[in-house]
Parts: structure tokens; sequence; C-alpha cells
């Protein structure tokens, strides 16, 4: 039963071809305008698809390439970072403060500080508390060094922005997420590059934790 189907629509397809041939040719001076406006459109299309897709392609390894840039950028920077002392990179950090508009900054430098290691007021007179961690790169800022920090940061300080600021490249996983329950702002490696290259504080704020370092490596 099936070869017998099978025989039938090959019968069918073999005369539906046959008539169409027919067709064509009968009507060949109306069909080949139309053939080639299809063939022309078709070739039109392929051209802008191929343009398209290398446009694409090239934006594509362009911001690949900014994107290394910068982070070679942010690198260089922070080279010099890397070699300050940790109570030189506390100095640093209020420096940078400084130069964004906060006002009364002051740097603690002292054991027992209570984790305020930086205290300073927004130029919208919100008060900011940092936390700072001269850390070697590799590192990881652990939920221990967090819980510390959010025990006192608002009800030691009375911050009304709390920032943890360090030299490594990411923070674990308990403590970004402790630090994002607790609204505490976490400021890597890679985001303090951007602070240290001239990105303004009050642009970092919102970004709290984000970009490639703590995506990278949670512990």
């Amino acid at each position: 039963m099936r070869t017998q189907t099978r025989k039938r629509l090959w019968v069918w397809a073999v005369v539906a071809a046959v008539a169409t041939v027919v067709w064509v040719a009968a009507n060949w001076s109306t069909v080949w305008p139309v053939l080639v406006t299809v063939l022309a459109v078709a070739m039109l299309g392929g051209a802008g698809w191929a343009l398209l897709r290398a446009h694409r392609q090239a934006v594509g390894r362009d911001r690949a390439w900014r994107a290394q840039e910068e982070a070679r950028a942010r690198e260089l920077s922070m080279a010099q970072v890397d070699a300050l002392t940790w109570q030189e990179f506390e100095t640093y950090v209020a420096q940078l403060c400084r130069r964004d508009g906060c006002r009364e900054v002051v740097v603690s430098g002292r054991s027992g500080d209570l984790g305020a290691d930086v205290v300073g007021y927004l130029a919208d007179g919100r008060k900011l508390v940092i936390q700072c961690k001269k850390y070697a790169a590799h590192r990881s800022v652990s939920s221990q060094d967090m819980q510390k920090f959010v025990g006192t940061a608002r009800l030691e300080h009375g911050a009304d922005v709390a920032l943890f600021v360090t030299t490594c490249r990411a923070f674990t996983r308990d403590a970004l997420g402790l630090a994002l329950r607790q609204d505490i702002v976490a400021l890597h490696r890679d985001l303090l590059g951007s602070w240290v290259k001239g990105a303004h504080l009050e642009s970092l704020i919102p970004l709290n934790g984000s970009g490639d370092g703590t995506r990278r490596r949670p512990g």
C-alpha cells in the first residue's frame, strides 16, 4: 500500500513539474521579469545581510578591544595603588573622596576604629563611611570581613552610605550577598580601578559589586 502511494506521489510530482515548465514556456514574456525581480531582491537581501553581519562583527571586535584597553589602563593605574602601604591606601581613598566633592573627609588611621577607616560627607550631605582593605589582587574579601563592617557602619557610625573598598578582585559569594542585603556598597578591584582612572564615586555606588571582579571568583 505504501509503495503504491509513493508511486502516485511521484507521478503527481512529475506531472506538476512538467505542467510548470509548459506554463512558464507559454508565458515566458510575463514570467521572466518576475524571475529577474525576485533574483535581484534575493541578491540585494543577501548582500545587505552580509554587510550587517560584517558590521556587527566589527562592532563586537571594537567593543572587545575597548574593554581590554580599559582593563589594561585600570591595571596600570592600580599598580601604583598596589605599591602603597595600608595606611597610605586609606589616605589615598580619602583623596579620591575629596576629588569627587566629598566634604569633611577624615582618615581614622588607628586600630579600634570599628571599620570606619575613612569618614566624610557626600556633596548632597549624606554621611559616608568607608572600610578599606589593602589585600593582594588574588585574594577575596570574606564574609567575616563583611560581617564586621555591617555590624558597625550604621549602628556605630550612622552611615547613610557604607562603602567597602578593596584592592582584591573579588568578594566571596557570601560576602557579596550580605553586602547587597545590608545595602553595603562593595567596591572590588575593577571598580576601584575605574575610580582611580577618574570615574566619579556617585556613578560607581549604584554598580555595587558588579563587573568582572566578583562574578569570576566566587568563593
